[in-house]
């Protein structure tokens, strides 16, 4: 199991807001009920196959380019851990007890 963090945004649009795009890309992650998913203000964190994640962000790095997008950046940041099993609320829970 892996979590990653992809952030895609739109460049050179009209408009400076892109929730839109955002949106359009959530409802694509939305089709894979396997992947658990936690939207933040800068990005996207999903929790599952690394794989079947990766495959979803190729969908969702089209989506910009769908709705007129004529440039696209998407920043992925992958924490593919195999020694143990490791989640979104695991990582939060592990900090949070040292605090």
């Amino acid at each position: 199991m892996a979590i990653v963090n992809v952030s895609i945004a739109p460049l050179g649009t009209s408009s400076p807001s892109i929730s839109h795009y955002v949106a359009a890309c959530h409802q694509v992650l939305r089709r894979y009920p396997e992947l658990k998913w936690q939207l933040t203000p800068m990005g996207t964190i999903i929790e599952g196959d690394l794989p079947r994640i990766l495959e979803v962000i190729v969908l969702m790095h089209e989506v910009p380019f769908a709705k007129g997008a004529l440039r696209v950046s998407t920043l992925i940041k992958i924490d593919d851990r195999r020694d143990k099993e490791a989640t979104m609320e695991g990582k939060v829970q592990a900090v949070e007890e040292k605090l």
